[in-house]
């Protein structure tokens, strides 16, 4: 199968070559919308409810503020990184490997960069969705403050994006589900414990909380932690800078290993 030149993520979102792959994906979404929603509801709010409300009300405030906000905040980055990652992972595989969709698309006018491309910006989208409705839920328990909280909607989406091109370049490597296990344990839960979702960075040795300060997931939190207490992100624009930074380097890396791998 001969495949297409590499084009950048950027030469590709702005041609839009990229909508038809985002477009098909959405529509098989939707017959079982409410089901996938409320599955990717189901985990944060039990972590919400059994360490928010159990644990938290042994514990004092969290940087001003009940335990349970502030670690509601962290499940909204969390949840959208889940669901980023799952989608990147699992279902794109199955598209990609099993289903042989991805094969079938390349027999359109639509290019291999499209298609990793569409990949990207769905499993953003469906991030997008999970952690709007896990945002829905705390503003509904009253665990937000003050009209901050839409902004957090774009960090949700820049977070999901990130999360979205790493996923996809484990994508391109795995010969089987099996190995993306790997990734969730070598990589997803350390940087759950060190990103502050669930406590404060600075109970960290000094040198796990530099490190952890880097990853991704820390970078959305930074975000969406303040803007949930009604308080504007210190260094914001270096925190949107560093998940664009992330996403455009994996995506280039993801396309890359993708056109390796299909070109075999």
């Amino acid at each position: 199968m001969s495949m297409p030149a590499p084009s950048t993520l950027a030469a590709g979102a702005l041609r839009l070559g990229f909508l038809p792959v985002w477009r098909r994906n959405f529509l098989v979404w939707r017959k079982l919308a409410l089901p996938s929603v409320l599955g990717n509801l189901a985990d944060p709010l039990i972590y919400m409810l059994g360490l928010g409300y159990g644990l938290g009300a042994m514990l004092p405030s969290v940087d001003g503020q009940p335990y349970v906000a502030f670690l509601a905040s962290g499940m909204v980055c969390a949840s959208t990184m889940n669901a980023a990652t799952f989608e990147a992972l699992y279902s794109a595989f199955s598209r990609m490997h099993v289903q042989k969709t991805w094969e079938a698309i390349l027999n359109t006018p639509l290019g291999l960069a499209d298609v990793v491309a569409g990949e990207l910006f769905w499993a953003a989208t469906k991030s997008l969705f999970s952690g709007s409705a896990i945002l829905i839920v705390i503003t509904a328990l009253g665990l937000s403050n003050g009209p901050l909280l839409f902004w957090a909607l774009p960090a949700i989406a820049l977070t999901g994006l990130a999360f979205a091109a790493l996923g996809l370049i484990w994508n391109a490597l795995a010969p089987s589900y099996d190995f993306f296990m790997y990734y969730f344990t070598l990589f997803i839960t350390p940087m759950t414990l060190i990103s502050g979702v669930f406590f404060p960075t600075d109970q960290l040795p000094g040198w796990l909380a530099s490190l952890g300060a880097w990853l991704p997931l820390a970078q959305g939190v930074a975000l969406v932690r303040p803007l949930l207490a009604g308080q504007i992100p210190a260094d914001a624009l270096i925190h949107v800078m560093a998940l664009l930074a992330t996403t455009a380097v994996a995506f280039a890396i993801a396309l890359r290993l993708t056109r390796r791998r299909l070109l075999k």
